[in-house]
């Protein structure tokens, strides 16, 4: 069963730093391009950041570029999302997700047919 699972998720203060990772696990993600999502209470789904398959394409939506970083390694199955300089709007469920068979990323999340169950992200001001 081909499966995302994400952890590093927890309540940090706001300026703080918090380490995102995705497991993947049930087929290699080697040829995926991957991205990363979020979820505030009472908003929509929104792209966070994304990642092609070979790690040498990233891009950012304008309200995180600069303080999150996202990286991935294909010997592990893992991606990553770095976040520092945290702020309160940066409160959401976090997702991981991949693009199958899709070499290059996309912003759109409709784009992406495997999803994680999501960690929670809590920045206190």
């Amino acid at each position: 069963q081909v499966q995302l699972a994400e952890s590093g998720g927890g309540l940090v203060q706001a300026g703080g730093s918090l380490r995102l990772s995705c497991a993947a696990s049930g087929r290699t993600f080697n040829n995926d391009a991957m991205g990363w999502f979020r979820q505030a209470p009472g908003k929509e789904r929104e792209f966070v950041a994304t990642i092609n398959w070979s790690g040498t394409s990233t891009y950012y939506a304008d309200s995180v570029k600069g303080r999150f970083t996202i990286s991935r390694d294909n010997a592990k199955n893992m991606v990553y999302l770095q976040m520092n300089s945290l702020k309160p709007e940066d409160t959401a469920v976090y997702y991981c997700a991949a693009r199958k068979g899709y070499l290059t990323s996309s912003s759109n999340s409709d784009d992406y047919a495997t999803w994680g169950q999501g960690t929670q992200v809590t920045v206190s001001s």
